[in-house]
């Protein structure tokens, strides 16, 4: 593993096996890898990369996540949504994509990857800011959810404006701070949105200086007592990068809590008199 944590950024990965298109804005796109073996069909993995919502950091630094996902045998989708610095980018249109790319991606990738995806709804693994934009869908949409890996998320927006993580970025998406916008926070931030009826594993590490791992704690503390199935995996010797990065000492983690919620959804499936 690099001594730099941030060389997962730039790291060069396979390319896409296809690209598929959800909307008609050129960022309604997600990369397709088609999962190793001839195994039977399995749910689909959408990766909602992070970047805090900016256009700088795209679904392009996932990919050697992806491509150690799809080497485990799972489907997988890199989604990109609009980001703010872009047209169109931040409220509403970074959250509205994500929540169309997820209903979408499950029959595109299944027509692109013919007897590879399971007919259940897809398993969302978001990290940082995709963390947030996970754990906003699945209690937006919990329908379209199969199950959510919120990975360092941004738990608390009113808390990361107040801290102002990477120098304004919470404001940047949602165009001011709770006190000028609140209505887009109680839209919008995971804190106000704990009753989730989707099963979340969230994983945080101790050494995170990008987004505190305080924040997870206290969500998963919140939408456990609101009955929510959430649970937490706290690293206390990992960093902010080390949770997407394949050969880092956290990814085995990482790879365990995949692990449950796919077991979790294949047992549904299975036990399915629809299916």
């Amino acid at each position: 593993m690099s001594a730099d944590p941030r060389a997962v950024l730039t790291r060069p990965a396979p390319p896409p096996d296809a690209t598929v298109a959800y909307g008609d804005h050129p960022e309604q796109v997600a990369d397709l890898r088609r999962p190793a073996g001839d195994g039977p069909p399995r749910p689909l993995v959408v990766v909602v990369h992070g970047g805090f919502w900016r256009a700088e950091y795209d679904r392009s630094h996932t990919g050697p996540m992806a491509a150690a996902l799809a080497a485990l045998g799972h489907p997988v989708a890199q989604v990109e949504y609009r980001r703010t610095g872009q047209p169109d980018g931040g409220w509403p249109h970074t959250l509205t994509d994500v929540l169309a790319g997820v209903a979408a991606l499950p029959g595109l990738a299944a027509a692109a990857l013919p007897g590879r995806v399971a007919a259940v709804p897809p398993i969302l693994v978001g990290h940082s800011a995709g963390g947030h934009l996970a754990l906003y869908v699945a209690a937006r949409a919990p329908e379209t959810v199969g199950g959510v890996l919120a990975l360092a998320p941004v738990a608390d927006l009113a808390e990361a404006y107040r801290l102002d993580l990477d120098s304004g970025a919470v404001a940047a998406l949602l165009g001011g701070g709770p006190t000028e916008v609140p209505d887009r926070y109680a839209a919008a931030d995971p804190s106000a949105l704990v009753s989730v009826r989707v099963r979340s594993v969230v994983v945080h590490g101790g050494q995170d200086r990008q987004v505190p791992v305080v924040m997870s704690r206290s969500w998963v503390a919140s939408a456990r007592a609101a009955g929510s199935p959430a649970t937490l995996v706290e690293l206390p010797e990992c960093e902010h990068f080390g949770l997407i990065t394949p050969d880092s000492a956290a990814w085995p983690r990482v790879v365990d809590a995949l692990r449950s919620l796919h077991d979790d959804l294949q047992g549904i499936d299975a036990a399915s008199p629809s299916r």
